[in-house]
């Protein structure tokens, strides 16, 4: 399973997603879109949106803190 969480640093979403998947256990990668304008440009093509978080579940764009479709995300 690929998780990679695009954040920044000052977004409260952002940490409340990194959290939830800490503690459950889901390995991510954070990518931080504030400081890398490359990877801001990837997250946009991933989702087509401009906020953060945007957590990419093995190719599944979820946008926002949606603990709901997190959770249906790590029983595939």
């Amino acid at each position: 399973m690929s998780v990679t969480v695009y954040s920044t640093p000052t977004c409260p979403w952002c940490k409340k997603t990194k959290e939830f998947l800490k503690e459950n256990g889901v390995k991510f990668k954070d990518i931080d879109v504030s400081a890398s304008e490359k990877a801001a440009k990837e997250m946009v093509e991933k989702s087509g949106q401009q906020g953060v978080p945007v957590t990419d579940f093995d190719g599944e764009i979820i946008v926002g803190f949606d603990e709901k479709a997190l959770k249906k995300a790590m029983k595939k």
